[in-house]
């Protein structure tokens, strides 16, 4: 270990340009919160404007530096234009979290419908692809000494969930896609790595009732769901000096869900086994 890691500490993010997408609200905002607190300077993209804005809006009144642009993460030409932006408010970027990404599940593979798949696809697949594309292209003309990816995927991206065909699929292709992409940049001192949340407390639950979250909380081993700041302390670290030589993981944050466990599935139409 050289002496430059050695005395690496979390304040080695401070002036990083990073971009963070789906940071209006769960994890995204929460890392955004986290890196505008710690000194990086923080493009917060997001679909909705309101919720978008205050959130970059927020760590600017906490003496932090962010600006926000709407984007829909599942266009490519809004993706390429958000990097483009993120570029030329600040000259430069070092990182991009590519944490945009919907759910669907709970049935068994053949009873979604073809636009589901599209639908999916097109934000957790093509849209992250598109992050990474672009972004990286950005950090190489950049010179970044620090330069990072981190891909919010998820533990089903690890272990395969049942009645969850589709969301698995994306989140294995963002597993793949990281650990490949690990691989063509590690030459470059670029780190690219994904997160793999569990049961945390996000809008992908949407109006889940009580029972169904206390079902979650009991099926993880640690008994409680994850909090979307324990993500984002995460992202910090991979953010930082500390962890150059960490590339190509998927690291999961899920209480030790992925070490084994079961999830909820229920047939809409069981008549057809009739």
């Amino acid at each position: 270990m050289n002496e430059t890691n050695k005395t690496a500490t979390f304040r080695s993010v401070k002036g990083k340009v990073v971009i963070v997408t789906g940071a209006s609200r769960g994890i995204g905002k929460a890392v955004a919160e986290v890196y505008g607190a710690n000194g990086m300077k923080v493009v917060c993209a997001a679909r909705s404007v309101e919720q978008g804005q205050a959130v970059a809006d927020a760590i600017c009144g906490n003496g932090g530096e962010a600006v926000f642009v709407q984007t829909d993460c599942s266009d490519a030409k809004q993706m390429k234009k958000l990097v483009d932006t993120a570029v030329s408010q600040y000259g430069r970027l070092d990182g991009m979290v590519n944490n945009a990404g919907i759910g669907q599940g709970g049935t068994p593979l053949h009873e979604y419908k073809m636009e589901d798949y599209e639908n999916i696809f097109d934000l957790n697949s093509k849209g992250v692809f598109a992050g990474m594309k672009y972004a990286a292209e950005a950090i190489l003309r950049s010179h970044s000494q620090g330069g990072f990816l981190i891909n919010v995927a998820s533990i089903a991206g690890i272990m395969p969930q049942r009645g969850q065909a589709l969301y698995t699929a994306t989140k294995f292709g963002v597993v793949g896609m990281t650990k490949a992409a690990a691989l063509d940049y590690a030459h470059y001192n670029i780190t690219v790595n994904a997160i793999c949340p569990g049961y945390t407390k996000t809008s992908i639950f949407g109006d889940a009732p009580e029972q169904a979250m206390a079902f979650f909380a009991k099926d993880c081993p640690s008994g409680r769901m994850g909090e979307p700041e324990e993500c984002a302390y995460l992202a910090l670290f991979l953010a930082s000096d500390m962890a150059r030589y960490i590339t190509g993981a998927a690291i999961p944050v899920d209480g030790a869900l992925s070490a084994g466990g079961k999830n909820v599935s229920q047939w809409r139409h069981p008549e057809i086994l009739e």
